[in-house]
């Protein structure tokens, strides 16, 4: 059975206790948190985690930072991962998200120079949270990146090829969708769902939908009937996390209303497309 739950980009203690409230009074199934902004003392965490327990919210995945760039930064991003590793451990989190985020080189060279750092410290940083019971999740991401299209992405989850390395679906952020930089503008030649979602869809270890513009109650820059179609053809039955994006002028509602507007809209799609 599917579970519906909600990315809380929280950035303070107070705001985190309050997404939890917000998350309940919505009836959702699971809950997901951003660590860039997540105090990581011991007291705090248990007051987070005991919040969430009393919710009935289990913790989806936490997002964690990037693992591909300068070679003299590789032990920096790698403590950092171990950490939020650690972190996600203790918040009881299924996944930890993590991004191949860095621009992408013109030569092959250069491309090659990154790709195999990268996959290495992936390897590693696998194997370190196998240890701890955590899943790593690879999130695609647009321009800039070196998981922004479905051959990256596949190429990624071969190389690495560890169990508990799997791909964080996100039905947006892809290279000339409608979804990437800059919001609502597309290339031509890109079919962000035959092109990226289709080949990637088998792979998803969990999804992040994307929300841009739901005021009117559904979201009018994805399709996505036709989303949820291509993950039940696959099989998928994991979480769904909204992540809403609609604050930037495309919606005259409140954030707090979008993000109750789309799991309005999501459940409904999930029921006409599942049954």
């Amino acid at each position: 059975m599917l579970k519906l739950g909600w990315m809380a980009r929280a950035t303070d203690a107070e705001v985190f206790a309050g997404h939890v409230k917000f998350a309940r009074e919505l009836d959702l199934d699971v809950i997901d948190f951003h660590l860039g902004g997540m105090p990581r003392d011991i007291d705090f965490v248990m007051k987070i985690k005991m919040m969430c327990v009393k919710a009935g919210l289990p913790v989806g995945y936490l997002g964690g930072g990037s693992f591909v760039g300068p070679l003299d930064m590789r032990d920096d991003r790698m403590e950092q991962g171990r950490a939020d590793v650690d972190m996600t451990a203790l918040m009881g989190g299924q996944m930890l998200r993590v991004f191949a985020r860095h621009n992408w080189p013109d030569t092959k060279e250069e491309q090659e120079y990154f790709w195999g750092p990268m996959v290495e410290d992936f390897k590693a940083l696998s194997d370190y949270a196998a240890e701890r019971g955590v899943v790593i999740g690879l999130q695609n991401h647009d321009n800039g990146s070196f998981c922004m299209t479905a051959d990256q992405a596949l190429r990624i989850l071969s190389d690495v090829d560890k169990e508990n390395f799997t791909f964080l679906w996100d039905t947006g952020q892809w290279l000339g969708a409608i979804g990437s930089h800059p919001r609502g503008e597309f290339d031509p030649n890109v079919d962000l769902y035959q092109d990226y979602l289709v080949p990637t869809a088998p792979y998803a270890g969990s999804v992040r939908a994307k929300i841009y513009q739901i005021d009117t109650g559904v979201e009018t820059y994805l399709d996505y009937p036709r989303i949820f179609g291509i993950l039940k053809d696959v099989g998928y039955n994991g979480n769904i996390s909204i992540v809403y994006e609609g604050a930037e002028g495309r919606n005259k509602c409140t954030p707090e209303e979008g993000i109750a507007l789309a799991a309005k809209h999501l459940r409904k799609v999930i029921a006409e497309v599942y049954g």
